[in-house]
């Protein structure tokens, strides 16, 4: 499996052409909730006192998506912000703040950010929630920040996100512990697939 990364930590990464020459700034990763993938980005400049750009990235101009900047072929890749923002979905579904329900019905917590595949394919894997008392068997905290992992389908509204009930059994408390869980949790979904039904 690829790094996995934080979407909030993609803010202000620097956006480099493959040249190295550094053209833009990361400023919000749009995600298309239904595709369970990142759209692209829209960019700030590159000073400190920058404003946003009015162009953004597609996040099929993205040649890499690495720890220390996001890599492109060329500046002549950027595009209008609708480029980024062309689903309905991804322009108004809002996923940061969310509450996150199984598909049993149950409250497990909500949104904080969203966790990204590095490399080039843009997949989000899993979200980190405020986990509500529901996900923490046996705990007296009322509340936590865990890593979940979202199923191969997902439910978005600009209210609430459906994950699998049986996704809040490979909870990890950090991004480092979360691979090994969302690797788990897809080798049980391929084994499920592929299991005959009687």
């Amino acid at each position: 499996m690829s790094e996995l990364m934080s979407a909030r930590d993609l803010g202000g990464r620097p956006v480099v052409t493959l040249g190295g020459e550094a053209v833009a700034r990361v400023k919000d990763t749009v995600f298309d909730g239904p595709a369970g993938r990142v759209t692209g980005f829209t960019l700030n400049g590159r000073g400190l006192l920058a404003g946003p750009l009015r162009q953004s990235l597609p996040w099929s101009a993205v040649h890499s998506l690495g720890r220390d900047a996001v890599m492109i072929l060329g500046r002549g890749v950027l595009a209008e912000p609708a480029a980024v923002i062309a689903r309905d979905e991804a322009a108004h579904g809002r996923v940061l703040g969310a509450r996150v329900l199984t598909d049993g019905g149950t409250e497990v917590g909500t949104v904080l950010d969203l966790v990204v595949e590095a490399g080039i394919s843009g997949r989000v894997v899993g979200f980190r929630i405020a986990a509500r008392q529901s996900l923490e068997s046996g705990s007296k905290r009322r509340r936590r920040k865990v890593y979940v992992p979202r199923g191969e389908t997902l439910a978005v509204s600009g209210q609430a996100l459906v994950i699998p009930a049986d996704a809040t059994r490979f909870v990890a408390d950090d991004l480092a512990g979360f691979a090994a869980q969302v690797e788990a949790f897809r080798l049980r979904d391929t084994a499920d697939r592929t299991e005959p039904t009687p």
